[in-house]
């Protein structure tokens, strides 16, 4: 499980240096909006079925905040040669994701009791995240931004505060009734609203649109440090894993200081 007394503090530590140290040196920044499609991989279904993968598909959209030190805002000149500030960008943002799910699998399939059971259920999770990443640009920012590059490469790794909504609901009946919940979520099912936290990881492409402007495409993978995100929590061997989101979304940034 994450250590998530010393996310907080790191979330706390990145966070004041951004708005106090980084407020004294030359910096520019960048704002953008992201969207795309998510899968959700969670105890609805069997996690490596295909059809499950596919049609517990949902969305998300994000706004994100770049901070960057390879140029002056005010001049557009560059502040310093270091290899920090020609490679790196601090990506602050706030993200909402949601999905619809049902089970699907070889189980729920089957014409038994315990198929109807997942087949009647249905639930939706909705999710609302911010934190910061720190994003590694393989050519040169400001290189890239002088349309040296059109294309530029970029990974980031960041931490995120999540706050998740689960519900559920059973076309048999309420799921606390006899008959109605899948035995195997007995002692599993949590409804309630709750927080954690989330470690991210990123590989995307920007392309320089304009001068003022990028497109951006990205690949993000997000593991949560619960498995109560959908609202089950299963108790066995076959549930090995914590909640977590494959993103595909594409991008518009705009440069702020140019």
């Amino acid at each position: 499980m994450i250590n998530t007394r010393a996310i907080f503090v790191l979330i706390l530590v990145l966070s004041l240096w951004s708005g106090k140290a980084f407020g004294q040196l030359s910096i520019s920044n960048e704002l953008g909006i992201i969207t795309g499609p998510a899968g959700f991989f969670t105890d609805y279904g069997e996690r490596y079925n295909l059809r499950n993968n596919l049609e517990n598909e949902g969305f998300g959209v994000g706004l994100v905040h770049y901070i960057n030190f390879a140029f002056k805002g005010e001049c557009s000149c560059r502040p310093t040669k270091l290899w920090f500030t020609k490679h790196f960008r601090i990506r602050n943002e706030i993200d909402y994701l949601q999905s619809k799910l049902d089970h699907y699998g070889p189980i729920a399939q089957k014409n038994t009791e315990s198929g109807r059971q997942l087949r009647a259920m249905h639930g939706k999770t909705q999710v609302i995240e911010a934190g910061t990443s720190l994003e590694y640009h393989l050519f040169g920012i400001r290189e890239a931004r002088d349309f040296a590059v059109l294309f530029a490469p970029y990974i980031s790794l960041g931490v995120h505060y999540v706050h998740y909504k689960p519900s559920a609901f059973s076309e048999l009946g309420p799921l606390d009734s006899p008959k109605v919940l899948f035995p195997t979520f007995e002692d599993g099912l949590f409804l309630e609203d709750g927080n954690t936290f989330a470690i991210l990881g990123s590989a995307g492409l920007r392309y320089r649109l304009g001068r003022f402007n990028d497109l951006q495409i990205e690949a993000r993978a997000i593991y949560y440090d619960t498995d109560k995100l959908e609202g089950l929590d299963v108790q066995g061997p076959q549930n090995k894993f914590n909640d977590f989101v494959l993103w595909f979304n594409i991008g518009y940034i705009y440069y702020l200081d140019f």
